[in-house]
């Protein structure tokens, strides 16, 4: 049987709790899962990708030492703004696994104006985790199969946990907390040793 790998490409800014609980919940359910962070053409980023690379690759390191070696691995070189991109880097890479690209429901109305779409999304394989605030649709799961996608739901629950929150709201409670140290030292996000709200010292 083809093992399959998880493709998780995410803007990641910052990474939330959100973040961390989907990698976590994909190692259970799959050999092996590949992150990345990348440029959202549909979206404004508050910081730049190499940042945003940087933490994402803290979350990875405090995960791998709870899964264990071989689980889940950062590929930042399967970064693009492009899925397809990003989805033939993989291919390249993962040659001997089957590969599930993994998205989250709020994005299931988007997917049908990326870039590329004829070239990638027939056959592909879409994983699509229920994020809290946006329910999943039955007609754009239809949408995407009428496209040729193959999207399939993942038993994942994931906390309510938004980057863009966090960008408006600074909340250490959303945050990783192997990450809190860094964005309060460095006033990354609003976060700051000074102005931080009193859960940034219990954690």
């Amino acid at each position: 049987m083809t093992p399959t790998v998880a493709l998780f490409g995410t803007s990641a800014d910052p990474p939330t709790v959100g973040h961390r609980a989907v990698l976590e919940g994909l190692t259970g359910l799959v050999p092996l899962v590949a992150t990345w962070a990348s440029d959202n053409p549909f979206k404004q980023h508050g910081a730049p990708l190499e940042l945003r690379a940087a933490l994402l690759e803290a979350v990875v390191r405090d995960l791998q030492q709870q899964v264990g070696p071989g689980r889940l691995e950062l590929c930042q070189d399967l970064s693009s703004r492009r899925v397809r991109d990003s989805l033939e880097r993989a291919a390249q890479r993962f040659p001997d696994h089957d590969r599930l690209l993994v998205v989250g429901s709020d994005l299931l109305e988007q997917i049908p104006r990326w870039a590329a779409l004829e070239a990638w999304l027939p056959g592909c394989r879409l994983g699509v985790i229920a994020r809290q605030g946006w329910p999943v649709q039955p007609a754009a799961l239809e949408r995407l199969r009428q496209l040729g996608g193959r999207p399939e739901l993942l038993p994942l629950h994931i906390p309510a946990a938004a980057s863009s929150s966090i960008r408006r709201h600074p909340d250490p409670q959303l945050v990783p907390p192997e990450l809190l140290p860094r964005l309060m030292a460095q006033n990354l996000y609003g976060f700051s040793a000074d102005g931080c709200p009193p859960p940034c010292g219990s954690r």
